[in-house]
């Protein structure tokens, strides 16, 4: 046996600790998160007794984002992030510019330079996807408008730090006289021609995964299905995730996280891509624990002592400053409140990132060692912190609707997406079908009708596919379909059919609840992903369910056909 077994150790050491902490945050009624971390700071070299190695746990937590990112990606696809490009491109880019400019002022007051005051302030202004993805998924709503938005709006920020992670090297020298002796200062010129390079290798690579990937991964993918093998199947999409992933870091230099991500949403178009979700998820849970751990392992608990008033600075910019920022931009889109709060807790936290460009800016003689360990320590009580931060949202949305006028007031503002125009024709409203849900497969669900000439109203959260679908001719209602209001908009008293092509358990059977008390006949065409749903949803909503994506939306547009009354 060999006596170098330092991978073997750290595995271990990392999987048990965060097995036996996990499990006593889930008692203590704490997010089982706060214990991998804790794992993490009691194998890390601040804390006495074994040491795992460093350097391993960092590669293995990268094989846990790769990973991580490939399932949000197999979820997400061009279409949705287009479809939020609205509010998350620009949210994105001024929810970084407000958090960087609150790092500075800090930093300043400390009395840094400006290179540190720009490097501590651009890792306080990116979140953490992985701990963005877990959050969402844990409340249910990754599939939801707001988990669109805020996934939409990290993949805009994750695409900014990698043009930041590639400039900064070339302006070390610029930003700081106590740079590397090796950075030279650049020229105006120089400077455009090194952005120039890093747009064209981006955007290199996003055209070769939409035109080569999106037609050759689902066809590979295809051919390894074909043979019968499980082991062959998840080893292919493991492949492609890590394989794709390190490609693009070594050729275009993007990170292994976006990477991932686009693999992941050219794999969406294969009709396994929901068995290919499932298959990587054992691995994407295990390395995403050890994800956390290594971030424990970085954190030094001396700052707790040694700079308390500097990490509640800190902290207060990411998980205050960030988000009163974030709230602010998404109600300025004319979103709903909860939305906004969404949104806001989502990006109350900072992680991969900021660690990586934190790190880069003490290489670079930019940022001071105490800078890099206060991002870690935030990074730290962010993480932990932000399950609570979801926990608050419905409590702070209630106590906000019912004290503050200016928030009541946004509740009840006019909004002409909210209703049907006035001068809709009062036939298309005689027996319409009402659709809830205008992604994927309530895309073709809406085609096959408006083909057929069957009135429909479509209910969608997204208030540009609203705006879309009015310019296109179709009756759209924006809001929530869970509240009586919208649906009540949508006409779904008169109604031939409620069709929800969305396929959340729990919201789907208050909207049945709802429409059936404005509609107590209506016959249901409902969409889950997995047959437990399916039956839970036929018993409790005596409705036709439907299960999968691709061939669902055709089961269903057929059952709605045949089931609909004859037109004269």
């Amino acid at each position: 046996m060999p006596h170098d077994v330092s991978l073997i150790a750290t595995i271990a050491a990392g999987f048990g600790l965060a097995l036996v902490l996990g499990y006593g945050a889930m008692r203590l009624k704490m997010p089982p998160l706060v214990g991998y971390l804790l794992a993490g700071v009691v194998v890390g070299p601040a804390t006495p007794g074994f040491v795992a190695d460093v350097g391993l746990a960092g590669q293995l937590a990268e094989i846990g984002v790769m990973l991580l990112m490939f399932g949000v990606g197999l979820h997400f696809s061009i279409d949705d992030l287009m479809a939020v490009r609205r509010i998350a491109v620009p949210g994105a880019m001024v929810q970084i510019g407000v958090a960087t400019l609150l790092g500075m002022g800090l930093s300043a007051l400390w009395g840094w330079d400006l290179g540190a005051a720009l490097v501590f302030g651009l890792c306080l202004s990116v979140a953490s996807t992985v701990v963005l993805l877990r959050a969402l998924e844990a409340q249910g709503t990754l599939k939801s408008i707001n988990g669109q938005i805020a996934v939409g709006w990290l993949v805009v920020e994750d695409l900014v730090m990698v043009l930041v992670l590639v400039l900064l090297p070339a302006v070390a020298g610029v930003l700081s006289v106590a740079g590397p002796s090796d950075a030279v200062p650049l020229s105006t010129g120089s400077m455009g021609v090194t952005i120039g390079i890093t747009l064209a290798k981006v955007t290199a690579f996003i055209v070769l995964m939409l035109v080569v990937g999106r037609r050759v991964l689902p066809k590979v993918l295809w051919l390894v299905a074909k043979t019968g093998s499980r082991e062959l199947f998840t080893l292919s999409v493991v492949a492609i995730a890590i394989g794709v992933a390190f490609g693009a870091a070594k050729l275009f230099d993007v990170s292994f996280a976006l990477g991932a991500f686009f693999a992941g949403m050219m794999m969406r178009e294969s009709e396994f891509s929901h068995r290919a979700a499932d298959e990587s998820l054992p691995l994407r849970d295990a390395f995403a624990v050890l994800f956390f751990v290594s971030v424990g392992m970085l954190f030094d608990p001396a700052v707790l002592v040694e700079h308390p008033g500097k990490l509640l600075a800190v902290v207060g910019i990411v998980l205050l400053g960030k988000t009163l920022a974030a709230i602010g931009l998404v109600l300025l889109f004319k979103y709903s409140l909860h939305t906004a709060l969404t949104v806001g807790a989502s990006l109350a936290q900072i992680g991969e990132f900021s660690f990586i460009l934190a790190g880069l800016g003490v290489g670079l003689g930019l940022l001071p060692l105490a800078g890099q360990s206060l991002v870690l320590a935030a990074a730290l009580v962010t993480i932990a912190a932000n399950t609570l931060m979801f926990a608050a949202i419905a409590p702070v949305e209630g106590w906000l609707l019912r004290h503050m006028p200016f928030f009541q007031r946004l509740a009840r503002r006019d909004d002409d997406l909210a209703e049907l125009p006035t001068d809709t024709a009062s036939d298309l409203l005689n027996h319409p079908v009402v659709l809830v849900g205008h992604g994927r497969v309530g895309r073709r669900i809406a085609q096959a009708l408006k083909e057929q000439g069957v009135a429909c109203v479509v209910v969608e959260q997204n208030r540009e596919n609203v705006e879309a679908l009015r310019q296109s001719g179709t009756l759209a209602v924006w809001g929530d379909a869970t509240t009586p209001e919208v649906l009540v908009q949508s006409h779904v008293a008169r109604a031939n059919m409620l069709v929800i092509a969305v396929a959340d358990c729990v919201d789907v059977r208050k909207m049945v609840e709802i429409a059936r008390t404005l509609n107590p006949g209506i016959p249901l065409v409902l969409r889950t992903h997995n047959e437990e749903e399916a039956a839970l949803l036929k018993q409790a909503c005596q409705g036709a369910v439907f299960v999968g994506e691709h061939e669902l939306a055709r089961g269903m547009t057929q059952h709605i056909l045949a089931h609909l009354p004859v037109r004269h």
